[in-house]
């Protein structure tokens, strides 16, 4: 059966979305301006900006009007708690299954946050498995964590027609397997000159149909 690997963040879910609407909550709660909105999304990066980072500029500009623990629940689950799972993706990832496709999310994150997005968005339910990098102690791009989602799902990474699909230069890591790649491009241009995904997507619902029918 073909292999469909799928990024979690910003891919099946919109994470920044998710958490955009946190941080939202989190101003509003502790009567602070929303014009500070885009400060901390800028200072969280998509999530990219190592979380002790992210604690340490919130704690600094906050000192004095928010509790440390108000800034590690909006860190720890203030996404987790707001994922949603478009309707388009669930149907795709449906569809996939009913073809007969084994599916897998890879995730670089914590452990804890990452399970409790997939639950939260009902990804267990429609995947064969995951992997989260603190968990296999491998992140994308390095492809043993793509090897570690096959294992997950008991599936070859290089099974015939095996696909990964992911918005971010980890397509690199389906590029050093040999496998197929969509990059979900939401709307940028590619520019990465060494390696090319093989397909590109507007999104995941998109990327994992064209993922489907490419295989035959």
């Amino acid at each position: 059966m073909p292999l469909l690997l799928l990024d979690l963040d910003n891919t099946l879910v919109d994470r920044d979305a998710a958490f955009r609407a946190a941080v939202g909550d989190f101003l509003a709660d502790h009567e602070l301006p929303q014009s500070d909105l885009a400060w901390v999304m800028a200072i969280d990066a998509s999530g990219y900006t190592a979380r002790v980072e992210v604690a340490a500029a919130l704690t600094d500009r906050y000192r004095d009007v928010v509790p440390t623990a108000a800034i590690r629940v909006l860190l720890d689950n203030g996404a987790a708690d707001r994922v949603v799972l478009a309707h388009s993706a669930r149907d795709a990832l449906g569809k996939a299954t009913a073809k007969g496709w084994t599916c897998a999310i890879v995730t670089n994150g914590r452990t804890t946050q990452q399970e409790a997005k997939i639950r939260k968005a009902g990804l267990d339910q429609l995947v064969h498995g995951w992997v989260i990098s603190e968990a296999v102690g491998h992140k994308k791009p390095e492809p043993e964590i793509f090897q570690a989602a096959a294992s997950a799902v008991s599936a070859p990474s290089r099974a015939r027609g095996s696909s990964a699909i992911s918005p971010h230069a980890d397509i690199a890591g389906a590029h050093t397997l040999g496998l197929r790649s969509v990059w979900v491009a939401d709307g940028r241009a590619w520019t990465q000159d060494s390696y090319q995904p093989t397909y590109i997507a507007e999104d995941v619902a998109s990327a994992i149909n064209h993922a489907i029918k490419a295989s035959g």
